[in-house]
């Protein structure tokens, strides 16, 4: 059923061949010029589309495992963090690859696909060997989304647009999440929790086919990787060293990865507590928490696209963080399902301007240096100890003291994630009064 790790290697370099002849998908660095409205509704509707595809199964394989496969929640925690820790440990390789390669549309062409293959396997599938190698499977290949999609809308925007293209990228985003969310739930109750995996399929299509929408020659892939570009900029990248003595950069991992610790596994113990109350209603339930908490993410989005450049980072990161002790407390107060669905209202705001304003931040921090996706990459490791971390130590915590108990844990490390911000986190905001942890812009070579 599954191949060596040769073969995988074969499958992949076959994979991107066929993606670059199939769809033009070989690039070529260019200058960077005011994106046309075709690029920018091609990266609006690739954001919209891979939305599904780009987390896998995410709350989905709870249900899955827990309804047709009776797994107890400590099985279904460990697959989850065991996938979660190969997503971690491929971040920053996948930044430095995404960095380094002028291919971004076909790594992502190629990554879509493994991912959406290895959900499709599942259905045949039952024993905790075969699950965890899909699973990682489809983590390894997704953990090249996110730095593909920053690198590709820096290199087409510019820097100086793209706090509101990124705004622009996580409103598409959370439509397509709300949208999937909503014909998961509506086809899972006539069919089964099976038809999501088909979903994902459909979505994947309509991946490809906006990525061959966007054109090679718009992508500046030296403004890519976050170098400066002009006659002052350095076309060589600044040595890994120099981040690392990024005092600020490190603290804002920190916050990130207890974040991720309190977050990740918030829903998918709901999806659980839904299963128990009632098991038909399960999936179209937690359909119902995705879309609450998607359509209050969009105009967080374009909030923080529309203002962030005005008011700031940190304001806003102080409310996204606030939200999530406050969220993890009230998930105790009733098992009632509308409940539980008016609470994943409040994951709306918090992750909403914290995915909005992630890669934000990393550029505020990198730019210059030419590692901007491969600090991208890093901190989406350290936040993902995290959330690895997170369904594992929920699951455990359930098994042994019960739903609200571990709610509660997971509350009071989202309290600690929040006093970080608000003492130790400056504000990073280009122009803003500068802090003594920041790492100094790089003098290009020569100076």
């Amino acid at each position: 059923m599954f191949t060596d790790n040769g073969e995988h290697r074969l499958c992949l370099i076959a994979g991107l061949a066929i993606a670059n002849h199939a769809f033009g998908l070989s690039e070529v660095s260019c200058l960077n010029t005011k994106p046309l409205p075709s690029q920018r509704r091609a990266l609006d509707w690739l954001n919209f589309f891979l939305a599904d595809v780009r987390d896998g199964l995410g709350p989905y394989l709870a249900i899955y495992l827990l309804a047709v496969h009776h797994w107890q929640p400590a099985e279904i925690g460990l697959v989850m963090s065991l996938a979660g820790i190969t997503a971690l440990l491929a971040q920053t390789p996948a930044g430095a690859l995404i960095d380094s390669t002028k291919a971004k549309r076909a790594v992502v062409v190629a990554a879509a696909l493994l991912v959406t293959g290895s959900c499709l396997l599942l259905p045949w599938l039952s024993s905790f060997a075969a699950v965890a190698i899909t699973q990682a499977v489809g983590a390894l290949a997704g953990s090249v989304f996110a730095p593909a999609i920053a690198a590709i809308s820096l290199g087409i925007s510019g820097p100086k647009a793209f706090t509101r293209r990124v705004g622009r990228n996580e409103t598409f985003n959370h439509a397509g999440n709300a949208c999937s969310a909503l014909l998961a739930g509506g086809l899972a109750y006539l069919f089964g929790p099976v038809v999501v995996f088909y979903l994902m399929a459909f979505m994947t299509v309509a991946s490809i086919v906006a990525v061959a929408q966007l054109d090679a020659a718009a992508i500046d892939h030296q403004l890519a990787r976050g170098l400066d570009h002009g006659p002052g900029g350095d076309d060589h990248p600044a040595g890994l060293k120099l981040l690392l003595h990024n005092r600020t950069l490190l603290v804002f991992a920190v916050c990130c990865a207890l974040f991720h610790l309190a977050n990740a596994a918030m829903l998918p113990l709901v999806s659980q507590k839904l299963s128990q109350i009632d098991l038909r209603l399960a999936t179209p339930l937690t359909s119902a928490c995705i879309v609450a908490a998607q359509l209050v993410m969009v105009p967080m989005a374009l909030l923080v696209g529309a203002k962030a450049e005005h008011w700031g980072r940190k304001p806003f990161l102080l409310a996204g963080f606030l939200i999530l002790p406050l969220r993890g407390v009230l998930y105790m107060v009733s098992d009632n399902p509308f409940w539980l669905v008016g609470v994943q209202l409040l994951d709306g705001i918090g992750a909403g301007i914290f995915g909005a304003l992630f890669p934000i931040v990393v550029k505020d921090l990198t730019e210059g240096t030419g590692r901007f996706n491969v600090s991208l990459g890093a901190l989406t490791t350290v936040f993902g100890v995290g959330a690895a971390l997170s369904p594992g130590i929920a699951g455990l915590v359930v098994q042994n003291a019960g739903y609200d108990t571990a709610f509660l844990t997971l509350a009071a490390i989202a309290g600690a994630a929040f006093i970080l911000v608000l003492v130790a986190l400056p504000e990073t905001l280009p122009g803003a009064s500068p802090s003594p942890s920041s790492t100094p812009k790089p003098k290009p070579a020569g100076h």
